[in-house]
């Protein structure tokens, strides 16, 4: 990684910090409605948290994967059953981007 894109990786996981999961991932998995929210969220703040009490680590990273692929976001960060998920707006509005205005 270079020193670039870690310093952007540290400053978004700092923003994240702050941050209240906007949506919880349960045992039904992702649901059509789930990932319309979660897409909704992404459009509207562009950097989420999201809390996914799914079974182990590893079916946590499966869900996560799948999440990022559904709505063509990043994975930022994950740390226990909590992800921090990144979409970059071309025009971020600034009364709600997470990025933009101050949490």
């Amino acid at each position: 990684m270079s020193k670039k894109a870690n310093q952007d990786s540290k400053q978004l996981r700092a923003i994240g910090h702050k941050l209240k999961p906007v949506v919880t991932i349960a045992g039904k998995g992702l649901s059509e409605n789930v990932v319309s929210e979660i897409d909704r969220a992404l459009k509207d703040h562009e950097l989420i948290k999201i809390k996914l009490a799914v079974g182990d680590k590893a079916a946590r990273m499966a869900v996560a994967q799948e999440l990022c692929a559904a709505t063509r976001s990043k994975l930022v960060h994950s740390i226990g059953s909590v992800i921090l998920v990144l979409r970059r707006s071309a025009e971020p509005d600034p009364r709600l981007s997470n990025l933009i205005r101050p949490v």
